[in-house]
């Protein structure tokens, strides 16, 4: 998911940031330094760019299909509505008398 160069690049660059008298373990420490980066991003739920704008256009596909249904049924609503005002509601249950 996350590119090794770029993952290498931050371990060398944060290895070269040691104190002058510890540069004796800076291999040692780029090599756990990475290790750690590499857990740590791998522990996050992430996802790549091309999945992200691929889930970004199922979205807006799905927004806009489920726009143009509640319009849909909006009018059907409308469509509806004159005829049922003419009807007169039934009861579910008749009350005995």
């Amino acid at each position: 998911m996350f590119d090794p160069k770029t993952l290498d690049e931050l371990s060398s660059r944060l290895a070269s940031a040691l104190p002058p008298g510890l540069s004796s373990f800076k291999e040692e420490v780029e090599k756990h330094i990475h290790a750690m980066l590499q857990t740590a991003l791998g522990k996050l739920d992430l996802v790549t760019r091309e999945e992200f704008d691929v889930q970004k256009m199922v979205l807006a596909k799905t927004r806009s299909k489920l726009e143009d249904l509640e319009k849909r049924v909006a009018d059907l609503e409308q469509q509806l509505l004159p005829k049922e005002e003419q009807i007169e509601p039934v009861p579910l249950h008749e009350e005995p008398t």
